[in-house]
């Protein structure tokens, strides 16, 4: 299976880069895991709050494949405990997906030509997140569920 994470921009934050880069090197034993960068909009900074989303939305729409597995990191989706987020993705490589794709928006969320597309919704926390700090919560996340898949002794009850 392969496992993409799609992100808008770049992070300028040093800490999460370390953090990402860390838990993708240690994914690296279990998945196939990239993090696909849509390039911030350029001139957004000038742009209405909807039309950035807008333009956004469809740089993130032309990365995802017709097969992939879209899932948005939202705030309203399903939250998981640990265990159960490793169930779902043990559940996904049982029935053979090909490729997650965990979609994170820009500052302002998703256009709604986003919240259209056929896709599960998975918040990681009721609480609000930086979209930077997201890229660093959740590849945490998914290395703790192959960790807890494969029985290693990173999670602790």
């Amino acid at each position: 299976m392969n496992i993409d994470l799609i992100v808008v921009g770049r992070t300028n934050v040093p800490f999460v880069e370390q953090a990402v880069s860390e838990y993708a090197k240690r994914l690296s034993r279990y998945v196939r895991f990239s993090i696909v960068v849509v390039p911030d909009i350029k001139g957004g900074g000038s742009l209405s709050e909807a039309k950035l989303k807008e333009r956004e939305g469809e740089a993130l729409i032309a990365a995802l494949a017709p097969y992939d597995k879209r899932v948005l990191l939202d705030e309203n989706g399903r939250q998981f405990s640990s265990e159960e987020f490793a169930a779902w993705i043990e559940t996904a490589m049982n029935r053979s997906v090909r490729k997650l794709a965990f979609v994170v928006g820009g500052a302002y969320g998703f256009s709604d030509s986003v919240r259209a597309l056929d896709c599960e919704k998975m918040s990681l926390s009721k609480m609000t997140f930086s979209h930077q700090m997201i890229r660093m919560l959740f590849t945490e996340q998914l290395y703790r569920a192959f960790t807890i898949i494969n029985k290693e002794p990173y999670h602790h009850k």
